[in-house]
């Protein structure tokens, strides 16, 4: 574990933000607003359409959604579906990449994760990986189950914590129930919803 403390342990979904152009062309985004693009709003609404045939006795309660509009309307696309409001939790936003913000995801990114590099003005892994932990368990206080709408990037610092290989990509608005390990486990369990 990194030094920021301990996962609540406790069952949610995750949905990773639809694609932007920026995803397309294999940018990274960090911090920058980048919309989703047309096949990224498709991509919400039938992540929606999705999580509203398919919770299957795991309703969800509360949606909660980085500030950044490329998650945010991935969640209120969800909300509109679900007719449940969205909460927005700053922590949640994506890593800051600094320089790199806008530039490909190269092999810097892999030193990145691995924690022998962190680009000038950027957050390191480990910052990132704290970050995480404190973000997800604000989520897991409100009604649940909930669901965690966010970041690429994010979810690899989740994956770290959670027992996983951290550089993993994350498909764009594909439902995920996420279960934390059974007693004496030490890795938590992805379960990705099927999609219409």
């Amino acid at each position: 574990m990194a030094g920021g403390g301990r996962l609540t342990r406790e069952a949610f979904w995750f949905l990773r933000h639809g694609e932007t152009d920026w995803n397309a062309r294999g940018l990274s985004q960090g911090n920058v607003d980048i919309p989703l693009n047309s096949i990224g709003i498709a991509q919400a609404e039938r992540a929606a359409q999705a999580l509203l045939e398919g919770q299957a006795g795991r309703e969800i309660a509360t949606i909660v959604a980085s500030p950044l509009g490329r998650a945010r309307d991935t969640a209120e696309a969800v909300a509109r579906a679900l007719g449940l409001p969205v909460e927005v939790h700053d922590a949640l936003r994506e890593v800051s990449f600094g320089v790199q913000e806008g530039q490909p995801m190269a092999g810097w990114f892999d030193d990145w994760v691995e924690g022998r590099f962190t680009p000038e003005g950027a957050e390191s892994f480990a910052q990132l990986r704290d970050r995480t932990v404190a973000a997800i368990n604000h989520c897991l206080s409100r009604p649940g189950p909930v669901l965690v709408v966010a970041h690429g990037a994010l979810w690899r610092a989740f994956r770290a914590e959670a027992g996983l290989p951290a550089n993993v990509r994350t498909p764009n608005a594909l439902p995920m129930w996420v279960t934390p390990p059974a007693a004496g486990g030490e890795a938590w369990a992805f379960d990705p919803l099927a999609m219409p």
